[in-house]
């Protein structure tokens, strides 16, 4: 059924005297308690299989009906019933993410650290189509990072993007006056072009936050100078180019993730394949990636149109080019 109809359905009984609670797509299913699912294997033992996709931040997802969690929220949520479930003995985080915000990279770095640290138990991370920037950043702490073979990763780097429309304002006779307290308040003001020293002061930034990343790749991967040199171009890999230069260390598949986080984790080959997820669904596998329907995603053409919206102004961990897939 299409989603405009679908929608349209959805109010018209939504009007209906003692229908309001029946409607299961209004629930506000971001409430309801994660619950546990086995997609893989039938033997003692288990292994978490935490998806980590999208655009990485620590907002809220806003629709239009309702509110998700965020990536940062979520992924802590199924850490912490990973970390308390005795039968759990190791973690594979999917990644599927172009990266995202600075901070909410790093808080993702630091959370799997940290279960690592309190837990004690292996993580594995396995990235699907792209794992790149900040994606590649929250996959830093695990013990091994497997990569599809079709997996682009890398793009070690930061970006600075903040939309500009001085242009457009000068073509239809608009203009911002500002009054500031010092002369780098308004440093950055989508109402004017940025001055040389402005630049500077930008590029300061992102060297720190640049710095910070390269840090992190050298304390958790055995790369010599010259290929930590390659890495810091932030250009992005392809899985047997990212293998070669030991941004990775495996090419295979999600079986193989699975079968690498049993054997460190002293797991039976069967052990069952866990994963934390709001709602049920038939047939359920691996390959599953939602944790609850979407109605946020529903809107009254049909379409998702976030993609095409000018980004936030911000620092970001993120491959750029990876933001419309």
């Amino acid at each position: 059924m299409p989603s405009r109809l679908l929608l349209a359905l959805a109010a018209l009984l939504l009007m209906l005297p003692g229908c309001a609670p029946k409607i299961k797509i209004f629930a506000s299913q971001a409430t309801e308690p994660l619950k546990e699912f086995v997609v893989d294997g039938e033997g003692q033992g288990k292994v978490a299989l935490i998806h980590l996709r999208g655009f990485l931040s620590s907002q809220p997802k806003m629709g239009m009906l309702r509110a998700r969690p965020s990536q940062v929220q979520e992924l802590v949520n199924a850490l912490k019933l990973a970390e308390a479930d005795d039968e759990v003995g190791a973690v594979v985080i999917g990644i599927d993410s172009p990266g995202g915000t600075t901070t909410a990279s790093d808080i993702l770095y630091h959370e799997i650290l940290g279960f690592k640290q309190r837990s004690g138990k292996k993580v594995v991370a396995a990235m699907f189509d792209v794992a790149a920037s900040g994606g590649y950043y929250a996959a830093l702490p695990a013990d091994w990072i497997m990569a599809h073979p079709t997996t682009i990763t890398g793009s070690v780097g930061v970006i600075f993007m903040r939309p500009k429309l001085s242009g457009l304002m000068d073509k239809v006779g608009v203009d911002v006056e500002v009054s500031k307290s010092g002369r780098d308040k308004d440093m950055g003001s989508p109402f004017r072009p940025t001055t040389p020293e402005e630049e500077a002061l930008f590029q300061g930034i992102i060297d720190d936050f640049a710095a910070r990343f390269h840090t992190l790749v050298a304390k958790h991967r055995p790369l010599s100078p010259a290929q930590l040199e390659t890495v810091k171009t932030a250009r992005v890999f392809t899985a047997g180019q990212a293998r070669q230069i030991g941004l990775i260390d495996q090419v295979g598949y999600v079986q193989d993730a699975f079968a690498k986080a049993r054997a460190m984790a002293g797991l039976a080959k069967d052990a069952r394949v866990v994963t934390y997820r709001r709602d049920t669904y038939p047939n359920d596998n691996p390959y599953n990636t939602l944790d609850s329907a979407d109605p946020a995603k529903l809107n009254m053409l049909g379409v998702d149109a976030g993609f095409i919206m000018p980004p936030k102004a911000g620092f970001y961990y993120v491959w750029p080019q990876g933001l419309t897939n």
